[in-house]
């Protein structure tokens, strides 16, 4: 992926992140206001219980005897905070638990729980109207909401920024690794297309010169011979581009390889080598097989191994010099089975050698083509599990060698023991 296209990615993954953690953040605001109004409601419902509780306590118990003052009831248990509490009498008198804690007059008459502010204090009151006809209210005071809401709040607060680090982060990363390969593939998209154009362009330009040369004055009949053969060869050249083309559009597209079976490989390659000798005779190659004896088993889809076989021995035969070597191999090497085709053309610098199977790379313009045929040829090694091993030939070309894993190992296994044990049975008889 180039540099740009790079640096797209990671714009655009920061801004979905960004986008993101907005989301979270929104609705993280949403969910820490819940918690701390249900956290304030729980709280203030018990200290409505306990004012409940402690008004009914003071309604119904005993006046104080006369002329001993305001004695305060017994208002509920003695643990938890303190609780304040008034008593209004008929004659509108007010005596109170605490003489500092001066209650509004437009609140004297109340009975239902109301949060008051007595002074910078918030307190919560409750009343009642006692048998004598005083009104006896009970006060709390909401320190202890306030401060659970401030601890509620200062978790909150601090949870906040390691969470939304987390899920930036954490957005960042999979928007780039999610969207790393989208871009990669529309790159790949792009510069296919860009390429396809390019090399369909030059038969086609040779088509319309030729075609507009014919009809500009007359010719003679060998003139147009020549001109015919130009046009069928681009013509050609055309077909085998558009067939790659869609076999490559094909393979892309399919959600998996056609049905496997196994493939004797040296059978299939002895298949091959008979349909190229003549292309090898018209060059003047020897064509040779050399093919490993036993199980050259391999599990794959037979006409995705038979293109591939196509591919490597058609550019064998293209880029080996007259009278050049063109050798085609099967041999087993341990539970693997390995496939070579050398030639005796220009070979493959190692610098190329990582980039032949690109798709209209081409290591030498030696030959004519559109760079696709190894493109194809890597696409079936990788989706039958194949590996590549590009060198050098004994003759100075390229040596184009793949090797799959062995299918059915034990009948080699079988074989070698049955073998063993022969001679062992033949001295007992």
């Amino acid at each position: 992926m180039s540099a740009q296209r790079l640096t797209e990615v990671r714009a655009a993954s920061v801004r979905v992140a960004l986008a993101a953690t907005g989301l979270v953040a929104a609705g993280y605001l949403l969910i820490a206001i819940a918690v701390v109004f249900l956290a304030t409601r729980d709280l203030t419902a018990q200290i409505d219980a306990r004012l409940a509780e402690s008004v009914s306590r003071a309604i119904n118990a005993p006046a104080p005897p006369s002329g001993q003052g305001f004695q305060p009831p017994s208002v509920g248990p003695r643990f938890g905070p303190q609780l304040l509490v008034w008593r209004i009498t008929a004659s509108g008198t007010v005596e109170a638990t605490d003489q500092t804690a001066v209650l509004p007059v437009q609140y004297r008459d109340i009975t239902d729980p109301t949060t008051i502010a007595l002074g910078d204090t918030s307190v919560r009151v409750r009343g009642a109207v006692a048998a004598d006809g005083d009104h006896v209210i009970v006060g709390q005071s909401m320190a202890t909401v306030s401060q659970a809401q401030s601890t509620v709040i200062l978790a909150e607060l601090g949870i906040a920024p390691v969470l939304l680090a987390i899920v930036f982060l954490g957005a960042v990363a999979i928007g780039r690794r999610v969207a790393a390969p989208i871009a990669l593939a529309r790159q790949r998209q792009l510069d296919f297309t860009a390429d396809a154009s390019h090399e369909l362009r030059t038969p086609l330009s040779v088509i319309e010169a030729q075609t507009s040369l014919a009809l500009s004055q007359e010719r003679d009949v060998s003139w147009y011979r020549t001109a015919f053969a130009r046009v069928a060869h681009e013509s050609k050249r055309m077909r085998r581009l558009i067939e790659d083309l869609l076999w490559l559009a094909r393979f892309d597209a399919t959600s998996g390889p056609p049905r496997s079976e196994p493939v004797d490989v040296g059978v299939l390659a002895a298949q091959a080598v008979d349909r190229f000798t003549i292309l090898a005779e018209s060059r003047r190659l020897r064509l040779s097989l050399q093919t490993a004896p036993g199980n050259n088993v391999v599990t794959a889809p037979p006409e995705w191994l038979d293109r591939l076989l196509g591919v490597l021995l058609d550019n064998a035969c293209k880029y080996s010099r007259e009278d050049g070597i063109v050798g085609v191999s099967v041999a087993s090497e341990g539970q693997r089975i390995r496939l070579t085709v050398d030639d005796s053309g220009p070979g493959i610098p190692e610098a190329e050698r990582q980039l032949v199977f690109d798709r209209f790379h081409r290591a030498t313009d030696a030959a004519s083509g559109a760079g696709l045929g190894l493109a194809i040829a890597d696409a079936i090694v990788k989706a039958t599990n194949g590996q590549w091993r590009v060198g050098s030939s004994s003759s100075g070309g390229a040596s184009m060698s793949v090797s799959w894993q062995r299918s059915f190992p034990e009948v080699r296994e079988t074989v070698a023991a049955s073998r063993a044990s022969s001679p062992q049975r033949s001295a007992n008889s």
